[in-house]
């Protein structure tokens, strides 16, 4: 039965699930588009207008875990149709608010349904894989950034002709009338006997984890705040930016678009390479081509010349966050794959929402942006130095007994 690891099925599997990522994640990214327009029905600063991306990312951070647990308990597909659904509720919450406090709420609920189409899924793929599980993993984590890339452009006639409240209204019945009948397809488990340390280790699982699962979790959670907080700038400010440039939302959302597909091609990379160095290795080659990308974003800001590094930031960001999945992966028990992924990308989501909330309120006080990619940078190095770290602490090899992070619990 091992035999079902790399098999035809699994690559089937993951292409269902691509599709499946692409529609249920727009609940992260319709916010960040929306974000003009709810600024200027509700008013109040950029910090208070940010209030319900932060709690969007807030319900994904929170669902991550939940959902993660929910997977490892009742499989993929019904964690699936039951998040779609509450992501269909939380839509429609968000289209009727009058105010904008209601509508963190609303989005909160957004991001609990949310979560389960990105660390769960995750996890179930990467079970479903050995030899290929990088690329495996990338290419489902493709499924966030395509969503960003295709539906804000997709409904921006919607936003332009009916308002942000039409687009609400169509995503509450787009999300789970594609994603419940999506998810009976994926109703198959992996085989207990394709579980087990042996069957899933490969030759870049460490051989030597000097740190208890919780710990490595913990450490992991808080290098991904550190990138997070960084990544966040760009990505959820990027449109308000260019608003303030005078280029207006529609270059804001398409240069979004361009950053998001830059992170397609990053994340397929970054699985080619995560196949070939491990988890640790990509992610920080990753995050330093990330903060890159951030210093270029303070001597630029042409409209070309902002299309241009957008492009270098995504095609740098893209493999950080899915590289966590394969450090777990590597260094932690298969059967909590949903559970312990999900803590991990629940403290990456905490990340982005924070350096969402962080990067709104450093603009309404200093008057632009340029000290928030400066605090993006900072945060930015602290991942660096909590991976070198780790790097230095582990060493890769397919282990002769398990080691203490693939140990049964």
């Amino acid at each position: 039965m091992q035999d079902i690891l790399d098999s035809r099925y699994s690559w089937t599997r993951l292409l269902l699930t691509l599709a499946i990522a692409t529609v249920g994640n727009v609940g992260m990214w319709s916010i960040i588009a929306l974000l003009p327009a709810v600024q200027a029905e509700f008013g109040g600063g950029r910090g208070e207008a940010s209030l319900p991306y932060t709690l969007t990312m807030a319900g994904f951070a929170l669902g991550n875990l939940v959902w993660g647990g929910a997977l490892d308990r009742f499989g993929v597909a019904r964690a699936l149709a039951g998040a779609a659904v509450m992501s269909g509720i939380g839509f429609a919450l968000a289209a009727v608010s009058p105010s904008i406090l209601t509508l963190s709420g609303a989005q909160f609920v957004i991001g609990l349904g949310t979560a389960v189409f990105f660390g769960p899924l995750l996890a179930d793929v990467s079970l479903w894989f050995r030899r290929r599980r990088g690329i495996a993993v990338a290419i489902a984590a493709s499924g966030n950034y395509l969503a960003g890339a295709i539906w804000p452009v997709a409904l921006s006639g919607v936003l332009d002709e009916q308002g942000w409240r039409a687009v609400c209204w169509v995503l509450a019945v787009l999300v789970p009338v594609v994603v419940v009948p999506g998810a009976q397809v994926l109703r198959r488990r992996v085989p207990a006997e394709s579980l087990t340390a042996e069957a899933q280790a490969t030759g870049l699982t460490p051989r030597r984890v000097p740190w208890s699962p919780r710990a490595m979790m913990w450490l992991l959670g808080l290098a991904g705040i550190g990138c997070c907080v960084a990544m966040s700038m760009p990505q959820v400010h990027l449109v308000a930016f260019c608003v303030d440039l005078g280029y207006g939302p529609a270059v804001g959302a398409s240069m979004l678009s361009v950053m998001l597909m830059g992170g397609v091609a990053s994340r397929l990379i970054s699985g080619f390479v995560t196949d070939k160095l491990g988890g640790i290795p990509t992610l920080l080659i990753g995050s330093i081509g990330q903060m890159i990308g951030l210093i270029l974003y303070l001597p630029f800001d042409g409209m070309v010349s902002l299309y241009i590094v957008s492009l270098i930031f995504g095609l740098s960001q893209g493999g950080i966050v899915p590289a966590y999945a394969i450090i777990v992966r590597e260094t932690m028990p298969a059967r909590e794959a949903g559970a312990r992924v999900g803590f991990v990308i629940m403290a990456t989501i905490v990340g982005m929402a924070l350096g969402g909330w962080m990067s709104g309120w450093i603009y309404d006080v200093s008057g632009s942006y340029t000290l928030a990619f400066v605090n993006g940078i900072a945060f930015n190095l602290l991942n660096i130095a909590v991976m070198v770290v780790i790097l230095l602490r582990t060493r890769p090899g397919a282990p002769s007994r398990p080691a203490s992070g693939l140990a049964a619990a």
